[in-house]
């Protein structure tokens, strides 16, 4: 990182704006301000001052001078300072006032410093490189912060980036144990993030949906399904019906998955909010909100409002997803059985996101329709 370089080298030829009414005055300051080796431009009003300030090169401080006609010093600065081009050049006030409230008055207005009439030229001197030199810096800190801001928008940009190629690789890893489900991560994550979108303002829901929770939930949806690289083939692809004590195995595909997850989270020192999400739709997507599911028989508000989004996507595309066990099921016959299992499979306020918005989810379902072999 560059070092600040704070001596009169850095300010020595900056451009100063003198604005003072009087042309005697603006002669007498412009010859102490060239000797020092500053560029001068002198301004007789408020108006040609506000001009030439907006100009380019723009002046790196203003001398500007209290009592004018027409337009005082305190407008002239109330004008530079509403002005975003203007509003950074410091300003200084020359003025033949002693009184202590002026000078207070001055400061309110944003003034940078004060110089006192008659001028003396060591004082002005010193009062402009001070104040050139505190703008330096100012500035020299801005670019850094602009820096720095880069750098860490990057990281974080990357570091996303990583976040989201590791749960895609953990979540195509369980997808090499079960092979037909094809797009099944892509869809799901489309559907939970348009329903979590459909209920954002909903009043049952709007206290936990918002943008940073629907970004985190979209990012933890591929994990629903994690646990199933812990059931033996024999029972994940098997082509025909379960037996019952295959099916138990298969429920526990579940929790499963929320203990890979909870043993991930005990390996680093403070808690990441997605995995909780992760940790939730895993456990839970397969719950009921009749009470009926598994693996905990938690009902209604019970189950977590991720889980509840992750079941009702997670059975739309596997009702119109080809399976080694089943064929894929027309849009308006998954629609129907859906439509019935509203106030006892799904939440009934999800249900009716689900479908005001049906065209929405088919065209997902179409754009990330699986390939043919």
């Amino acid at each position: 990182m560059s070092q600040i370089k704070l001596s009169a080298d850095a300010v020595t030829g900056s451009l100063l704006l003198i604005v003072d009414d009087v042309p005697a005055n603006l002669a007498v300051l412009g010859d102490i301000l060239r000797d020092a080796g500053y560029r001068v431009k002198a301004a007789t009003s408020g108006l040609a001052a506000l001009r030439y300030a907006a100009m380019e090169p723009q002046p790196a401080l203003i001398l500007l001078d209290v009592m004018m006609p027409e337009m005082n010093g305190y407008e002239v600065l109330t004008r530079l300072k509403q002005d975003p081009a203007t509003r950074d050049i410091p300003v200084i006030f020359l003025t033949a006032l002693d009184n202590a409230r002026d000078e207070e008055r001055g400061f309110e207005y944003g003034a940078a410093d004060y110089i006192a009439k008659p001028i003396k030229p060591d004082v002005v001197l010193a009062r402009v490189r001070s104040q050139l030199l505190a703008q330096v810096a100012l500035n020299w800190f801005r670019d850094q912060n602009a820096v720095l801001e880069s750098e860490v928008a990057r990281r974080m940009a990357e570091n996303e980036l990583i976040q989201t190629v590791s749960i895609r690789a953990l979540a195509h890893l369980a997808e090499t144990r079960d092979p037909e489900t094809g797009n099944h991560i892509l869809r799901t994550q489309s559907y939970v993030r348009l329903l979590a979108t459909l209920l954002r303002d909903h009043p049952r829901f709007a206290a936990t949906i918002d943008d940073p929770y629907i970004k985190m939930l979209a990012h933890s949806a591929p994990l629903h399904d994690i646990g199933k690289v812990g059931i033996p083939d024999a029972v994940l692809q098997k082509p025909g019906k379960l037996t019952p004590e295959e099916w138990v195995i298969m429920k526990t595909h579940a929790s499963l998955g929320s203990d890979a997850i909870d043993l991930a989270e005990r390996d680093i020192d403070s808690p990441v909010e997605f995995l909780a999400l992760a940790k939730e739709v895993a456990r839970w997507h397969h719950e009921r909100w009749d009470g009926q599911g598994y693996p905990d028989g938690l009902a209604e508000d019970a189950i977590p409002i991720s889980a509840r989004l992750m079941t009702l996507a997670d059975v739309f595309d596997a009702l119109i997803s080809k399976r080694v066990y089943k064929e894929a099921m027309p849009f308006q016959e998954a629609l129907e059985i859906i439509t019935a299992e509203r106030g006892r499979q799904f939440d009934p306020d999800v249900t009716d996101a689900f479908l005001s918005a049906f065209d929405e989810f088919t065209a997902i379902a179409e754009q990330h329709r699986d390939k043919n072999p």
